[in-house]
């Protein structure tokens, strides 16, 4: 006996009509008709008693289909709860980023994600904007979440800008900037400052010499850093100074002080990049919680940004 002769027959005694059952199933009369002997002789009980126009069940008939009932039933339930844990097994989405910049969106973002989502899996990578591009561009990252001064390192890719923050500038408790609520670029323009590799990291340079243009040609970059890490322990020993995002105070904590720049009105552009053709539905999904986290989290009031 199979699931099927066992389906055949339920739908057989709930219409009392092989012909409606055979309907209802989508199989010919005559081939439904056979099915139900077949069950009959596999179990050696008469389960219907026939007639031209209708069928009546049997004593063992109405046994059996209370049994085969609950038998359905716990099939279906089987059925739902694996299809249902097929739809919240863990995925993985690859998320990479760039420290300073995605130090709040991100952290905000994932928080609203993993609500909607508990079981689904995140990885972060913590990379350089020219790792995060290549990770992005070879497939190993779902989404990018980083600085976005150059457009054009973007070809190819999705660029959505989410937002911008405020410039500041990093330095060590004791600097003379502690007694500036706003330092003045042209100040911070005369300081050694500290900046990341060029290499990995080309933005930096780029943002450096652009906020300083009107003051310097030539900035006095001192020391080139491969993280945040390395940045903020280069900044905490007295080494020199750091542009970047407002951001950088949640990272740095108390090691360092961080002021916003004047004038006030430059900001950095954060966005998140991604291959449209390639975006898995999770992916896309948490692509459009970022998108809805930006406006409370990111600044957008008529900013000079810095591309």
């Amino acid at each position: 006996m199979e699931l099927r002769h066992l389906r055949y027959f339920v739908s057989v005694a709930r219409q009392q009509n092989v012909t409606r059952a055979a309907s209802q199933l989508h199989v010919s009369q005559p081939a439904l008709s056979r099915q139900i002997r077949d069950l009959e002789a596999a179990i050696g009980a008469q389960l219907l008693e026939r007639s031209p126009n209708s069928v009546r069940l049997t004593s063992a008939g109405r046994l059996f289909l209370k049994e085969g009932d609950a038998i359905l039933g716990r099939v279906d339930d089987a059925v739902d709860k694996v299809r249902a844990h097929a739809r919240t097994e863990k995925t993985t989405i690859r998320i990479g980023y760039a420290a300073t910049p995605a130090a709040e969106i991100l952290k905000q973002s994932m928080q609203r994600f993993l609500k909607l989502h508990p079981k689904m899996k995140i990885e972060l990578f913590d990379l350089s904007s020219n790792g995060i591009i290549k990770g992005v561009r070879d497939n190993k990252l779902d989404l990018g979440v980083t600085v976005s001064i150059a457009p054009q390192s973007f070809d190819g890719l999705e660029l959505e800008e989410l937002g911008s923050y405020e410039i500041a500038v990093a330095f060590h408790k004791k600097h003379r900037f502690t007694k500036f609520d706003r330092v003045p670029l042209s100040k911070i323009a005369v300081e050694s400052l500290i900046t990341f590799t060029r290499s990995d990291h080309p933005e930096a340079w780029a943002a450096t010499c652009k906020i300083l243009s009107p003051y310097t040609t030539d900035p006095n970059i001192v020391m080139e850093c491969d993280g945040i890490s390395s940045l903020v322990a280069a900044v905490e020993a007295g080494k020199g100074v750091a542009l970047g995002f407002s951001t950088m105070a949640k990272i740095a904590g108390n090691r360092l002080t961080v002021r916003p720049v004047r004038p006030s009105s430059l900001r950095l552009p954060v966005g998140v990049i991604y291959k449209d053709q390639r975006l898995s539905d999770e992916a896309a999904e948490f692509l459009s919680v970022l998108r809805g986290v930006k406006i409370k989290t990111l600044k957008r009031s008529k900013p000079t940004l810095i591309v």
